[in-house]
């Protein structure tokens, strides 16, 4: 069984909350034995947006690869307690038979009842009861225990990018750090110097442009009202690019940063953007895992056998790209949507054209992702389409790129580009290898880059970190608390007790 999405934007906020999906049903869905899994129907699972699945199976026990009708599912969510429920639903069809339901509560509520119904009758085993509080993601209620939190999560055991950025490091010593990272860096870069303590996050920041700390105070926040975090203290590179340079047998300073490179030692975390997207799905975001996976445009024999890629002219192998399409427009459509870096080429490279809709990428079949100033943030959502990725190759990297394969997930091509236009025409002599590559990719991002995994990352990069240092973290001079917000409309009562683990 596997996870997908998309969006249909219908709210009501009353006596529970419905999403609709639907047109005729092509074959003869069985409410009984269609499948209903995922995070969002266990209580212990608190994320910004709580999502679950379901796979369309007909009467013969046999799942349907395509969409029943977008409307053939009928969500309610109510509270056994309570009569009325502030919660958005939204029923994603991901047009392969399954659909992706994510809902956002904004207020704790006991004993949930979700019902799931098609055509007015129980699906599975609807309604699915939520015991207990269930609480909503501006709830300041951390379990106690991280293992048990992980647990409740499903986290992986490992993450390879983590074991392999804490490798560098017998030790980590947050006094020496506190003096010669500031003292090394803080004249050209700007950083954020953190302190996690008794579960409360404070801060100190270094350099001009430090108006990317939002993201990186957004998940502390967020993560510290879900579980206890160790004590910890670190630094976070705000600037596009990795910052440490040292071979490994130099003393090299522990810089968590959102990318990295085969030339520097930085910790990796997953992107600003990918996080924020997490953290704002159903929110202030439109582009999301999940919602990219309900727009994944036509059925892949309707889409257009031609390479697509729209972006700004952040490096100079996408002018190549732009060149190449304008000799080979039946292979590649390639445009600028915006002039930066190279304005006085813009005569040579331009006219612009007009942004397009992110979810209008999948109108084609192959989406080329190549490196702006560093990698391209947008794989993530490229992958979660249903489109092959050619994927250009780079030297920088994500929290997620080790455990991609070539051939398996996405499509390589050089990084001068020399091989793209061959690389092409094999997709389109190789039709179902190219869609079976789309495919793969598209399992990969919704197995590994949904909201749970991520929070799982960051918990076990923080947590693993923490065991390395050899003196305490401490709540530097010139720091200051990042306060948690406020709900004064919708406050949650606390019900968890315990220790926090012996780390």
């Amino acid at each position: 069984m596997s996870p997908g999405l998309l969006p249909l934007f219908g709210v009501c906020f009353c006596l529970g909350v419905f999403g609709h999906l639907g047109t005729k049903a092509a074959s003869v869905l069985d409410p009984d034995k269609t499948l209903i899994w995922g995070p969002g129907l266990e209580a212990n699972v608190v994320l910004p947006a709580r999502f679950f699945y379901i796979q369309a199976v007909d009467s013969f026990g046999t799942n349907l690869t395509s969409s029943p009708g977008e409307k053939s599912f009928e969500v309610k969510i109510t509270s056994a307690v309570e009569q009325f429920t502030r919660i958005w639903v939204q029923v994603l069809d991901r047009r392969d038979g399954s659909f992706l339901v994510r809902y956002r509560m904004y207020a704790t509520y006991t004993d949930l009842q979700i019902h799931i119904f098609h055509k007015g009758e129980h699906v599975g085993k609807s309604p699915y009861t939520l015991k207990g509080p269930v609480y909503h993601e501006g709830c300041d209620c951390p379990q106690p225990s991280g293992s048990v939190w992980e647990a409740h999560m499903h986290c992986p055991q490992s993450f390879a990018q983590i074991d392999q950025d804490l490798s560098h490091f017998r030790s980590i010593d947050p006094d020496r750090n506190a003096q010669e990272i500031p003292q090394r860096f803080r004249q050209r870069q700007s950083l954020c110097h953190y302190t996690v303590k008794d579960n409360k996050v404070y801060i100190k920041t270094f350099g001009e442009h430090v108006g990317f700390r939002i993201f990186m105070d957004a998940v502390l926040l967020s993560l510290t009202r879900k579980v206890r975090l160790p004590d910890l203290e670190f630094f976070v590179n705000l600037g596009d690019w990795p910052l440490e340079k040292r071979k490994p047998t130099d003393h090299i300073h522990p810089i968590f940063s959102w990318c990295g490179s085969n030339s520097t030692r930085d910790i990796v975390m997953p992107t600003y953007d990918l996080t924020e997207s997490v953290l704002e799905t159903m929110g202030r975001v439109s582009l999301d895992m999940m919602s990219v996976q309900g727009n994944t445009g036509p059925a892949w024999a309707e889409k257009n056998a031609t390479a697509f890629w729209r972006g700004r002219d952040s490096r100079q192998e996408r002018l190549e790209l732009v060149k190449l399409s304008r000799a080979h427009p039946d292979l590649i459509d390639a445009a600028f949507t915006n002039f930066f870096f190279f304005k006085h080429d813009e005569g040579l490279y331009g006219p612009l054209v007009k942004h397009v809709s992110f979810f209008d990428f999948f109108k084609y079949k192959y989406q080329i992702n190549i490196d702006g100033t560093v990698a391209a943030y947008r794989l993530p959502y490229l992958l979660a389409g249903d489109s092959a990725v050619f994927k250009v190759d780079s030297s920088y990297y994500e929290h997620f790129y080790q455990q991609l394969r070539a051939w398996e997930h996405y499509i390589p091509v050089r990084a001068d580009l020399g091989d793209l236009l061959e690389k092409i025409r094999w997709a389109r002599d190789h039709d179902s290898e190219a869609q079976k590559i789309a495919l793969a990719g598209q399992q990969f991002a919704r197995r590994h880059l949904m909201g749970d995994t991520i929070f799982c990352y960051y918990y076990r990069l923080f947590t693993e970190y923490s065991k390395l240092q050899v003196s305490r973290p401490k709540v530097r001079e010139g720091m200051e608390l990042v306060e948690q917000p406020e709900d004064e409309l919708f406050p949650c009562s606390c019900h968890r007790v315990g220790v926090k683990d012996e780390l």
